[in-house]
């Protein structure tokens, strides 16, 4: 994730622990969110295109900058909501893990049609510390997430643990090979295929770990008890249950899809 330029450090200060008896809860007061909406703007717009990529992409056509970042983002609706959830959770695992650096493939530059979520599980990304020699302390985190930002129906707490158990199932292997196809045909800038196969063929090398994550991201106005309601909660070794709340979530995350745009420079 270096190759965002985010201060990771800041950004793991930002987040208050909050105390629950159930599940790990994590908070970024409104006052730190306004503080961070220009960075993390940027960083929305990286986790689409590379600098590099669009200004070889608007050289290339003669459109500008703007255009081109405009031809990756996700309308405002649902897919947009998804996008900044899986981004935040990526960018608060950076953070958590933060100065040890997370490989992200940034699957967002993956899609076919911007209008719709990227395929295969939501967040991956490889811990490796001694690259490019593989070790017993590499890792692969896979994180599941749901995002709510208004009141109604929908769980995302419990369709988050479900869906993450595809991915302990078998989803994530697949995306992992998904994404090796990828970097074969039109090649991955921050994630290698010698990276991915340290994983894909996982007995050949050292042994690694695996850990998988339900998240919810949250609107703050969201009731957190009636959330938890009925939800049968995995234990701590099968899987982590995170939750992340902002204020004004649908707020926010429009206007730092706004900022990923605007922050753009034409030349």
């Amino acid at each position: 994730m270096r190759e965002l330029d985010f201060d990771y450090g800041a950004l793991r200060d930002l987040f208050h622990d909050i105390e629950h008896e159930k599940v790990a809860v994590f908070e970024i007061p409104a006052a730190s969110a306004s503080a961070i909406a220009e960075q993390l703007g940027v960083a929305v717009r990286r986790c689409y295109i590379s600098d590099a990529s669009a200004a070889d992409r608007a050289s290339a056509t003669g459109r500008p900058l703007s255009e081109i970042v405009a031809a990756r983002l996700p309308d405002r609706g649902s897919t947009m909501a998804g996008d900044f959830g899986e981004i935040l959770t990526a960018l608060f695992q950076a953070a958590r893990e933060h100065p040890t650096e997370l490989l992200d493939a940034k699957k967002w530059r993956l899609k076919q049609d911007r209008t719709m979520p990227a395929p295969k599980s939501d967040v991956v990304q490889l811990v490796l510390p001694h690259w490019p020699q593989p070790s017993s302390e590499d890792r692969l985190l896979c994180s599941e997430v749901k995002t709510k930002s208004t009141r109604g129906t929908s769980t995302p707490i419990a369709d988050a643990i479900r869906d993450s158990r595809k991915d302990s199932d078998g989803r994530l292997i697949k995306t992992l090979e998904w994404l090796k196809e990828r970097a074969l045909d039109t090649g991955l800038t921050t994630v290698t295929i010698d990276m991915l196969d340290r994983f894909i063929d996982a007995i050949d090398y050292p042994q690694a770990s695996r850990e998988f994550s339900a998240v919810a991201v949250l609107c703050s106005t969201v009731d957190l008890a009636s959330e938890l309601s009925d939800v049968e909660l995995p234990s701590p070794a099968e899987r982590a249950v995170i939750i992340l709340t902002l204020s004004d979530l649908k707020w926010y995350y429009e206007s730092v899809f706004d900022i990923a745009l605007t922050s753009v420079v034409d030349g």
